[in-house]
């Protein structure tokens, strides 16, 4: 269980959205919020006028007074801190806590902490990031599936797989783990009497096999989670965004850098969900 959830916040819709969000979270995890404004190196972009001096701005005051009256039992906490603002959010993340940042509805003009700012802190942060559109935010984000996306190489990560199933035992939802597979460029061709679509179809139901058998330990260890296993013929990217139509939380995982002095980033599957997604996505590390 994280110690805590971190929202950043800069005066935005989006991040008032993901503080809302955030607040629901915690208060299901039963841990501590904290809002945290960060105030960029002198010369750079102020998230909000009001924090240039440090000390906690409007619009900060005015969510903690909102989430106070929502959920009065919850400890939530403000901070204004110095720093570049991903490197800022991504340290007060921590490495056992959880990062939620507001991100922009598909189509829409990002706010001010969604652009490099939010992702970059996606791609650095040592905890999962949780990046919430405008729209996400409020009690019925519990309700839905939690989707978690895996790859297809036969080794689904058990950071991301943990995360995943924590959040729809919390949730009291279903889990759908879905598996992008690519189709050949070239005709399929065989000896047998098949077609081309039969064919699919036997190497669809094989690989829905292999990952039932993936998930095999992680039901045992959470047998209160109803879990549905699936492979698509779509790549992995549009078959997580079609899913998070009816999704109350998207899973995908970030890898650790191939190099240990790589800068850490998000994966293209990573970064064309977050953008496209039609709800809450969580951005969760792993080596």
């Amino acid at each position: 269980m994280s110690v805590s959830v971190v929202v950043g916040v800069d005066g935005s819709a989006e991040s008032a959205a993901a503080a809302r969000w955030a607040a629901f979270d915690a208060h299901r995890r039963r841990v501590a919020l904290r809002l945290v404004c960060v105030v960029p190196p002198e010369g750079g972009d102020l998230p909000h006028p009001e924090a240039a001096g440090h000390r906690r701005p409007d619009f900060a005051t005015a969510l903690l007074a909102s989430i106070a009256n929502a959920l009065p039992r919850l400890c939530v906490s403000c901070e204004v801190v110095p720093g570049n603002p991903w490197s800022a959010l991504a340290a007060a993340g921590g490495q056992e806590g959880l990062l939620v940042l507001g991100s922009r509805g598909p189509g829409a003009v990002a706010g001010r902490l969604l652009g490099s700012v939010a992702l970059r802190a996606a791609g650095e942060a040592r905890c999962p990031v949780v990046l919430v559109p405008e729209g996400a935010a409020g009690p019925k984000t519990g309700l839905g599936e939690v989707v978690v996306g895996l790859r297809g190489d036969g080794r689904p990560s058990d950071a991301v797989l943990g995360f995943a199933f924590e959040e729809a035992a919390r949730r009291g939802a279903v889990l759908r783990a879905l598996e992008g597979r690519v189709e050949p460029h070239g005709p399929l061709r065989t000896e047998a009497p098949i077609g081309p679509e039969e064919i699919r179809r036997s190497l669809v139901e094989s690989e829905t096999v292999r990952l039932r058998d993936a998930l095999a330990p992680w039901r045992e260890k959470f047998p209160e989670v109803r879990t549905v296993a699936e492979v698509s013929g779509w790549g992995a990217a549009r078959t997580l965004v079609e899913a998070s139509h009816s999704a109350a939380l998207v899973v995908v995982g970030r890898p650790a850098p191939a190099h240990p002095l790589a800068a850490p980033k998000l994966g293209h599957v990573a970064h064309a969900v977050i953008h496209h997604a039609h709800g809450p996505v969580a951005v969760v590390p792993h080596d």
